[in-house]
């Protein structure tokens, strides 16, 4: 049987790549940035507007599973082409909003959208066109992806001194608009022109390792373990800046925050050039380890400099495999068919518990204190870690079942 060639070319990787540092700089990364100066101009307080996120996260999840199934549908290009529009639109929203009431609907359909142009929605479009090499393709998606929080906390902080957060959105709504719907629309056309002129070669599926009639079971343990990590995740990164600033490290807190991305990047690179002969759910385990790891050096060492860098790194080295393991890990499990509704319904899971992290994780440092926060977020993420080790031992033990 001949090799299967990897039909996804470098200039799509870099495509998706840039639009995804767009798509999660402009979306997710700037907002805890710009929350303070939208509380002040909408006169609420500032857990109210994460208050908001956190329902914007919410009906973000609820809508997941019916944008894979229309990934599944109509294309995954397509759903992206759509989703930079609609991104470009409620931004413009937001920055128009003369209300809470409005500023909070903008939010929540900001947030639908999100799910309709990152990683979700890429992955899918690296899967259509290639099941047998996509987890290759997704890990230099994610490398590329890794410089969204690096490139969008210090152009958020920085815009903030001299352009209002209206004025801010305004610019994000026309990098949607005038970059990444292009470029989207363009892989749209092509996937059509190739299927219209039949130069689509016949795919090769990828079969699970999970066998059918397990897959119910391993599908509630891994959405539940990806839920409770995307918690963790969700309540650090919605406050890193302002909490590592709070903990006394003052303005080194945007250069530590910064330090996050490169190291996403960075476990990205490292697993492109040894992983390969990891599984996916062990480079799940591996990503919760790190992730907690990080939570806890933080949590004890408070405000001394070395220990907020190695929190930082450790939280990107396991944020950027986690990334990796959302697309490769329900692949490699569960296999390409149904992949958009498989990954839909997984990230449903995923946002509707992460939906009230910012605004939980914000309560609990205003009531516990940040260090006993750390550490109960660690917990949550030590259970999800759990969950990715038993799924680990299931895999292994088919896999060998079947050989």
């Amino acid at each position: 049987m001949r090799e299967a060639r990897n039909t996804i070319s470098p200039a799509t990787i870099s495509a998706l790549g840039l639009t995804q540092i767009i798509g999660y700089g402009t979306l997710y990364y700037s907002f805890s940035i710009l929350a303070p100066g939208m509380a002040k101009d909408l006169g609420v307080t500032l857990e109210q507007v994460f208050g908001v996120f956190s329902v914007s996260l919410f009906v973000g999840g609820l809508s997941a599973p019916m944008i894979g199934k229309q990934m599944d549908r109509i294309g995954a290009a397509t759903v992206l082409t759509v989703g930079s529009l609609l991104s470009a639109l409620t931004l413009a929203l937001c920055a128009w909003s003369p209300s809470i009431a409005v500023f909070a609907l903008a939010i929540v359909l900001l947030e639908i959208a999100s799910g309709m142009v990152q990683y979700q929605a890429a992955f899918a479009a690296l899967v259509e066109s290639d099941p047998k090499t996509a987890s290759r393709s997704i890990t230099y998606l994610t490398l590329i992806g890794g410089f969204a929080s690096t490139i969008f906390w210090p152009i958020s902080a920085a815009l903030m001194g001299y352009l209002s957060w209206r004025e801010i959105y305004l610019v994000f709504a026309a990098l949607n608009l005038a970059v990444c719907m292009p470029l989207h629309f363009r892989m749209m056309r092509k996937g059509k022109a190739a299927s219209a002129d039949g130069t689509v070669r016949e795919r090769e599926r990828v079969i699970g390792a999970i066998p059918p009639e397990a897959r119910r079971g391993a599908m509630i343990v891994v959405s539940a373990a990806f839920a409770l990590l995307g918690f963790t995740l969700t309540s650090i990164l919605a406050h890193m800046v302002p909490m590592l600033g709070n903990l006394g490290l003052g303005t080194a807190a945007v250069v530590i925050g910064s330090l996050f991305g490169p190291a996403q990047v960075l476990s990205r690179l490292i697993n492109m050039i040894f992983g390969t002969r990891l599984s996916p759910p062990v480079l799940a385990v591996i990503s919760s380890a790190l992730m907690v790891i990080g939570i806890v050096i933080l949590g004890m060492s408070g405000s001394w400099l070395p220990g907020a860098v190695a929190f930082a790194i450790c939280l990107g080295l396991g944020s950027g495999i986690n990334s990796i393991a959302q697309g490769s890990l329900p692949l490699y499990l569960f296999g390409s068919d149904g992949y958009g509704a498989i990954t839909g319904k997984m990230a449903a899971a995923r946002l509707a518990l992460g939906a009230a992290a910012p605004f939980v994780f914000a309560m609990a440092m205003e009531q516990l204190g940040i260090g006993l926060s750390l550490f109960a977020t660690a917990a949550l993420g030590t259970v999800g870690m759990a969950a990715f080790v038993s799924v680990a031992a299931t895999s292994r033990r088919e896999t060998v079942a079947a050989e």
